[in-house]
């Protein structure tokens, strides 16, 4: 954990000078200034020597103590020396080594774990314009490299070679707004030709390995950022309180990855790509809210434990949470939608089940959109609360209200679709075995169930009492619809707790 921390943080340093107003005088130790503001808000302590010489700010002996996120840690950065050169324009420059190690070190109570990022870069200025209160962070460069050196855990007696870790960027454009009134606002650009990443794993005593490498192209993203002053950055849920909020659109063309181990004799590859993707995300103390889009995924999976390898392909993924994040004894939104779109499996694991293709082999979706409304009884980001909810202590919420805007289900021939909106009565606990009490209407429809029975039953794998019992089911509870294999359903639940299905009580 304190290795992923240390090379986050040192990214998020290198990423604090890339960031990027109308034009008007900026000075070297304003955006010095500017930059220790923006750190301090941040959660960190800045030190550093300043020595101005002529028009160049020259700042050596950066060292900076990290927020505290667990107790009893501590971490250090130091950074070698950056020189702010004011252009004579009212323009600032900053000029970063084109070789710039970031020096990690970080105790805890598992010992002491140090290390270095190096952020490489082909030596381009990153321009600075504005004035005090609202400066423009402007940044190109061909090439940006990070990669995890100097890795060292004395306590577990780990070889520095043991996990090794390098991203990199080409033909980066940037640009950051940073405005201070009451809070600090940053409205940020970038977009990149590609981005590609590569980690790899060696067992310090054995034989086993693991690599995880991959590339994206076409990168992009746009966001804001709004950071209330003179609060932890450790303390999520008084940030939120306190007017902290993010949103933002991530965005990439196309991808690949590749992910292999190995452990003595057992072996694991996976190999895949898609046709882009779309990630956006939202926090703030109305919620967090995350919608994440993939375009045509094809995936290829070989194993030891597997007889042959398996080709996977999906035409579209998704998934979308929406869920309130604050205490409240008011009603929030939440959401959850999960979209699998024409699954399709090879023709060699289909003749596994069904060799003589007695069932369509049609590629198969699951498309689920829930919405509804819920009080939450804790800070979601409240460490403590999160213990009680947990152990128990504290009850997390109510479920008042569950909509289903969409239900979709298709597989070897058979559709199952619907929607349904209920209401919950949290003063009930009785009438449904300690669920809120509900009460609405859901409306199903089911086509090819009949069709799909037969052929299970023909296949073997349904005997024909299993077959009969699954239609008297469906007999009870659906009337034959338009169509032919086709049956509808009018589930209803009443406040009082009956239950019935088109019209018929059940309960």
């Amino acid at each position: 954990m304190s290795v992923s921390l240390a090379r986050s943080s040192g990214f998020a340093i290198v990423l604090a000078f890339s960031a990027q107003a109308a034009l008007a005088d900026v000075t070297a130790k304003d955006v010095w200034s500017d930059w220790k503001s923006y750190m301090t808000a941040t959660g960190y302590s800045v030190s550093g020597t300043e020595s101005m010489t002529g028009d160049t700010l020259t700042v050596s002996d950066i060292s900076m103590a990290m927020p505290e996120m667990e107790e009893n840690f501590k971490g250090t950065l130091t950074l070698p020396d950056i020189k702010f050169v004011e252009n004579g324009d009212g323009t600032v420059n900053i000029k970063l080594p084109a070789e710039m190690p970031i020096l990690f070190k970080m105790d805890g109570p598992d010992g002491v774990v140090s290390g270095t990022v190096l952020y490489t870069h082909d030596g381009s200025p990153m321009l600075v314009s504005g004035d005090a209160d609202e400066m423009t962070y402007d940044y190109a460069s061909s090439l940006m490299n990070i990669s995890l050196t100097n890795l060292d855990v004395p306590k577990d007696d780990i070889p520095a070679d043991t996990f090794q870790l390098s991203m990199g960027l080409t033909d980066v454009v940037t640009k950051t707004v940073m405005n201070k009134t009451d809070v600090r606002t940053y409205n940020q650009t970038m977009t990149s030709e590609s981005f590609s990443f590569d980690a790899t794993f060696q067992e310090p005593e054995g034989d086993g390995n693991g690599s995880f490498k991959g590339a994206m192209q076409g990168m992009s993203y746009t966001g804001t950022t709004t950071v209330p002053d003179g609060l932890a950055s450790s303390d999520m849920a008084a940030l939120l309180r306190g007017g902290f909020s993010a949103e933002g659109t991530f965005d990439f063309v196309s991808g690949n990855s590749a992910i292999a181990g190995q452990d003595g004799a057992d072996t694991f590859a996976l190999d895949s790509k898609s046709e882009g993707a779309n990630i956006a995300f939202n926090m703030g103390l109305d919620g967090l809210t995350y919608d994440v889009k993939q375009d045509r995924t094809e995936a290829n999976i070989t194993s030891s434990d597997i007889p042959f390898p398996l080709a996977l392909s999906m035409a579209e993924a998704g998934f979308k949470l929406t869920m309130p994040v604050a205490k409240s004894d008011e009603e929030q939104d939440f959401a959850l939608g999960v979209l699998l779109r024409d699954f399709d499996v090879p023709e060699m694991l289909w003749g596994m089940v069904d060799p003589t293709g007695a069932l369509p082999h049609d590629p198969a979706t699951i498309a689920v959109d829930l919405a509804g409304k819920a009080k939450l009884a804790f800070d979601f980001f409240d460490p403590k609360a999160m213990a009680e909810v947990e152990a128990g202590e504290q009850a997390p919420g109510e479920l008042n209200a569950l909509t289903v805007n969409s239900l979709e289900v298709s597989v070897a021939g058979a559709e199952l679709t619907g929607t349904g909106d209920f209401t919950f009565n949290n003063d009930d606990l009785e009438s449904f075995d300690g669920m809120p009490a509900p009460a609405g209407e859901a409306n199903l429809k089911l086509v090819g169930a009949n069709s799909l029975l037969d052929k299970l039953i023909g296949m073997g794998l349904v005997s024909d009492s299993d077959a009969m019992g699954a239609r008297m089911m469906m007999g009870m509870l659906a009337v034959p619809g338009d169509g032919d294999d086709t049956l509808t359903s009018k589930i209803e639940v009443t406040e009082d707790g009956q239950i019935s299905a088109n019209g018929q009580r059940i309960k």
